[in-house]
C-alpha cells in the first residue's frame, strides 16, 4: 500500500481560499453596504445563477478519528463573468442565501482583479476575518466556561 503526502496549495490558491471563507461567513448587510459603497457597480453576468442545493458534512469521531458521514446542510452556489476584466467569480454558503451567494461571487472575481484587490481587502475581508475571529474566540471562552476536567482517583492507598 502506497502513502501519499498531501501536497500544500500554491500560495495563490491559499489565498483565495482564505477570501472564499471570510466571503461565505460575512454577514449579507456587510456584503451589501460594501457594494454599494463601489464607486462604480460592476457589471457581470451568470455562469451559474444562485441555486440551492445540498451538500453532505463530514464530521471525525473526537475530532481527529474516523470520518463519518454527519448529515446534510443546505448550500447555495452562484458563479458570475465581470463584463469589464472577464474575471470569474465563485462563491458556496450555507442556507437558502441567493443574494449573499452572488455578492460573495461578485466579491470572489473583483478580488481576482489588480485593480480591486487592495482596496476590498481593506475594506472587506480584513475587517471581516477580524470580526469572524473574535466571534469564534468569544465562542471558546463561553464554551471553556462550561468544560468539565474529569480525572481518576486513586482508592484504598494510604
Amino acid at each position: 500500500m502506497t502513502e501519499t503526502t498531501p501536497t500544500a496549495p500554491l500560495p495563490e490558491v491559499a489565498r483565495r481560499q482564505r477570501w472564499m471563507g471570510i466571503l461565505a461567513r460575512t454577514p449579507l448587510a456587510r456584503l451589501e453596504e460594501t457594494f454599494a459603497a463601489l464607486p462604480e457597480a460592476p457589471a457581470f453576468t451568470h455562469l451559474r445563477r444562485p441555486e440551492i442545493g445540498s451538500a453532505l458534512v463530514r464530521g471525525r469521531a473526537g475530532g481527529s478519528g474516523e470520518r463519518f458521514n454527519l448529515g446534510e446542510m443546505t448550500v447555495t452556489r452562484c458563479s458570475v463573468r465581470l463584463s469589464a476584466s472577464g474575471a470569474i467569480g465563485h462563491a458556496y454558503v450555507a442556507g437558502r442565501a441567493r443574494r449573499h451567494a452572488e455578492l460573495a461571487a461578485v466579491f470572489d472575481a473583483l478580488l481576482q482583479t489588480p485593480g480591486h484587490h487592495d482596496r476590498l481587502c481593506a475594506a472587506l475581508t480584513d475587517p471581516a476575518a477580524e470580526a469572524i475571529a473574535a466571534a469564534r474566540a468569544e465562542t471558546v471562552a463561553r464554551t471553556a466556561a462550561t468544560r468539565v476536567d474529569f480525572f481518576t482517583m486513586v482508592r484504598g492507598e494510604d
